[in-house]
């Protein structure tokens, strides 16, 4: 019931076919990978540089491609839901002026990093995308992307190799070709992240420490609502704008720095709707390093409530959950074997993420399809690695 995760390798053999359908001739020299990601907890923390706890995926965006002389770039991908077309061709700049953004969408990921990336000159290239990672559903397929496209830039013309600069560079791309001023959690665990573990990072400091997930009779599950939504709308920029006015009315750098305290004292000289949103971002903030120190103790009942108080805290104060979302939570939480259960990503549709013992797996799938309202898609997933060069046959 739950849907397969198709192996790297059949990304890569899918990929490589439309590269020689495409482009005849030599088959491609470079394939690399880059995963999306779940939040466990620590959700719209990232830009108020606080605490997230995320894990990388076994969704991965997969590009292969080679070198080519000259300046020009064609990009194609392989992934059906992107608008058309689904071939791009430009020129790189020679005199090293920006990359405008443009039509389609899809592809201002590729040109941001190639804007963005550390080691320029980019040489001229051809790549074809193929990705596991669903669009619009919270699990960052446009970092993923990002990640991805940076991996294979290493590989023409290396970088010094730092993975938290190149990590920044894609969160940079996104903010000036995609118009989405997001964190840099997706863009961190894409690069960083390590099999069997969750990691807690510091969207501040940008350090981050592994936090073991191993334990052979937990699942996370991942289930998808397939109602989509678009990050670039205004609900994203306003509740990140609402967060810093929060912040300055505080008199802090950002909501990292303020106490549930603080909140009080000024809470005279907030609006209810700022009040709220600062509530959320100090509670979450405060949660996430609990839950990291439930998960490390193997306190999966701790986590999982904490699970559930970050749902409704996002549902209730931040309002970024909907209807959908809701009900798959609620359905999750009646069943038992369930530890917690939560929305994930940016909201408005997307994901939620649940903790549960692996025996309870089945009748956990089963009851939330007799329960959701529309067609959940299920994924039952592990901590996976970060960003990584394949090899070709």
């Amino acid at each position: 019931m739950a849907s397969p995760v198709p192996v790297v390798r059949e990304l890569v053999e899918a990929a490589r076919g439309v590269y020689q359908q495409v482009f005849g001739g030599d088959a491609p020299q470079v394939a690399v990978c880059a995963p999306g990601r779940v939040n466990l907890i620590g959700e719209h923390t990232d830009y108020n540089q606080g605490l997230v706890l995320p894990m990388a995926l076994p969704l991965v965006t997969v590009v292969v491609g080679s070198r080519i002389s000259g300046q020009a770039v064609t990009i194609v991908t392989a992934t059906e839901d992107v608008e058309e077309p689904r071939r791009v061709d430009f020129n790189l700049p020679s005199d090293g002026s920006p990359l405008p953004p443009g039509l389609p969408s899809w592809a201002n990921y590729v040109k941001g990093v190639v804007q963005h990336y550390r080691a320029p000159p980019v040489p001229g290239f051809r790549a074809v995308v193929a990705s596991s990672v669903p669009l619009g559903g919270g699990l960052s397929s446009s970092a993923s992307l990002e990640v991805a496209f940076y991996t294979f830039l290493q590989q023409l013309n290396p970088d010094d190799g730092d993975k938290v600069a190149k990590a920044v560079a894609c969160q940079q791309a996104e903010h000036t070709h995609a118009g989405v001023p997001c964190g840099i959690m997706d863009q961190f665990v894409s690069v960083l992240g390590r099999e069997a573990h969750a990691l807690l990072i510091d969207c501040r400091s940008l350090e981050a420490a592994p936090v073991p997930l191993a334990d052979p009779g937990l699942v996370i599950l991942i289930t998808n609502s397939n109602i989509k939504h678009s990050l670039t709308g205004s609900e994203y920029p306003t509740r990140r704008r609402q967060c810093e006015q929060a912040a300055s009315i505080l008199g802090k750098a950002s909501l990292r720095d303020a106490t549930m305290k603080d909140l009080e004292d000024a809470r005279n000289r907030l609006d209810d709707v700022t009040y709220r949103r600062a509530r959320h971002v100090i509670e979450e903030i405060e949660r996430t390093i609990r839950a990291a120190e439930a998960l490390r103790k193997g306190s999966y009942k701790d986590f999982g409530k904490l699970m559930v108080e970050s749902h409704n805290s996002l549902r209730d104060l931040y309002e970024v959950s909907c209807r959908e979302l809701d009900e798959l939570v609620s359905a999750a939480m009646e069943v038992e074997g369930v530890f917690g259960s939560r929305m994930t990503g940016g909201g408005f549709g997307g994901c939620t993420v649940t903790l549960l013992q692996a025996h309870a797996i089945d009748r956990t799938l089963l009851h939330v399809q007799e329960r959701y309202s529309g067609t959940p898609t299920f994924y039952v997933t592990t901590p996976s690695e970060g960003a990584r060069v394949l090899s070709l046959p």
